[in-house]
């Protein structure tokens, strides 16, 4: 055998240890830096060329400029982040409330259909309800 075999007991626990370690900084660097770049960008105060500076400040010396963004636009971060998530709550809300207005409609002639079936509503009555329903 010419290969050397590369066992468990030859990474020790401190290795692995360090090794998840580094794995986690890496990420959380990642989270931190697309935060940051998706923020840049969320920003509608700041114009076209503030944007541009603050994103090759970023790219380019990522550690230096990702220090000094959260120190001079850190605060407004979360303002906007919140911000963001109130505009699509309020997109969601609206989405939805208009999705469910048109099943009022359905349940009203649902209703209908079911005095109909009773005997309650005759033909004529059932079809001037619906047809009010339905403008």
């Amino acid at each position: 055998m010419d290969g050397h075999v590369l066992l468990a007991y030859d990474y020790p626990v401190l290795g692995a240890f360090w090794t998840v370690m580094w794995i986690f900084l890496w990420v959380l660097w990642l989270m931190l830096l697309f935060r940051i770049i998706i923020d840049i960008f969320r920003d509608h105060d700041m114009s076209g060329w503030v944007k541009a500076a603050w994103l090759l400040f970023v790219v380019i010396v990522p550690f230096l400029g990702v220090l000094v963004y959260v120190i001079a636009r850190g605060k407004g971060m979360g303002q906007r982040e919140f911000k963001a998530a109130q505009d699509q709550r309020q997109a969601m809300d609206t989405y939805i409330r208009e999705t469910a207005g048109g099943g009022g409609n359905a349940q009203e002639l649902a209703k209908l259909s079911e005095l109909k079936a009773k005997g309650d509503l005759t033909e004529e009555e059932f079809q001037q309800a619906k047809a009010k329903l339905l403008q």
